[in-house]
């Protein structure tokens, strides 16, 4: 038994917008992802979308208004809730969800998930 590092994990990749699992949870995925720039505008229809900033800052956009988040700070995108994470300078997170989510919502267009 030994403690997952996440700073640690962060340090394996330098990719943005591609997950890495580090845990399984309750059939959940746990993830680290670097991001840079702009996502795509996507919703997952079936499960809310787990966002954690472990460094640098990052902006939820949605058609509601944007949710700013910065460093220690989490915010929880509804299920079915269109959004787009965009980062002026790279910024790392972790994420949550259920086993084998795509990124995007749909399987067709989701960064493949690696396993560090």
């Amino acid at each position: 038994m030994t403690a997952i590092n996440l700073k640690e994990k962060l340090t394996q990749f330098n990719e943005h917008w591609s997950p890495k699992k580090v845990a399984e949870f309750n059939s959940h995925d746990i993830m680290v992802v670097k991001v840079k720039g702009e996502f795509q505008w996507h919703s997952h229809p079936d499960t809310d979308d787990f966002f954690f900033v472990v460094k640098g800052c990052i902006t939820i956009r949605m058609r509601e208004g944007d949710v700013h988040l910065k460093e220690g700070e989490m915010y929880i995108v509804p299920k079915g809730v269109e959004h787009c994470p965009v980062s002026e300078e790279e910024a790392e997170l972790l994420l949550i969800e259920p086993a084998g989510t795509p990124n995007t919502g749909d399987p067709a267009t989701a960064a493949k998930q690696e396993a560090i």
